[in-house]
């Protein structure tokens, strides 16, 4: 294992700051006899990925629960005619559901999420896959009763708060596309990323905390015609 002197100039930077260290931590025993593959069971299924990356695709894709399940992997093109990157492109999945639905019944009161507040001296915050779950269908159903619909696009500008994460799962549950822009972005950064994705909502907070200092947020926002606040 690298040691995390190895990282740059970055690193070097950073030294007499507290935040590096030459030691190198070794991966415990009992840790690497309960991982799912060690060095020679990652190699034998990388050297699959190059002999037959098709099949192996597949085979992981078949770990995720699909809607419907894809037949092909890989129909990418590097080629300037015809461009594209197309991965499982005739499957079709909904992301919120694998990241939450597919847990509830067998480690439904797991965390799921911890987030950590901005003041060291707080607690944490924890959902478990039953609490995340409700608060992303509640946020989902907020967005449908604004009328974001499938396809439609929209924009996420909030604190590092659960409820973004909330929000972004919200908008895989139905079919909405999100776009997430940072919080502390000028309000003419914002508005051109309303309007370049034809965003219909924009998801924001009256402030957020950096750094121990309150920002605000929901002033700031210039709206284009058209798009709202939820």
């Amino acid at each position: 294992m690298p040691s995390f002197a190895s990282m740059g100039r970055h690193d070097q930077a950073s030294r007499g700051h507290g935040i590096t260290s030459d030691e190198t931590y070794r991966v415990p025993a009992e840790w690497a006899q309960s991982a799912r593959y060690d060095r020679a069971g990652y190699k034998a299924l990388y050297e699959r990925s190059l002999a037959d990356p098709d099949s192996f695709w597949l085979e992981q894709a078949a770990t995720l629960d699909w809607i419907v399940p894809p037949t092909v992997a890989d129909e990418s093109s590097f080629d300037e005619a015809d461009f594209g990157v197309r991965w499982f492109a005739d499957g079709r999945l909904n992301a919120a559901a694998n990241c939450i639905d597919r847990h509830l019944a067998s480690r439904g009161g797991n965390t799921a999420l911890i987030w950590e507040p901005d003041e060291p001296g707080e607690e944490p915050r924890r959902f478990t896959y039953l609490e995340l779950h409700q608060q992303v269908c509640r946020f989902a159903n907020v967005l449908k009763a604004q009328g974001v619909a499938k396809g439609d696009r929209v924009t996420i500008y909030m604190p590092m708060i659960p409820e973004a994460a909330f929000a972004v799962l919200a908008c895989a549950r139905i079919g909405a596309i999100h776009s997430v822009v940072f919080g502390g972005f000028s309000p003419e950064a914002l508005a051109g990323r309303i309007e370049d994705c034809e965003s219909k909502l924009v998801g924001t907070a009256d402030e957020g905390r950096r750094g121990g200092k309150r920002v605000p947020l929901r002033p700031t926002p210039p709206l284009p015609p058209g798009a709202r606040r939820a």
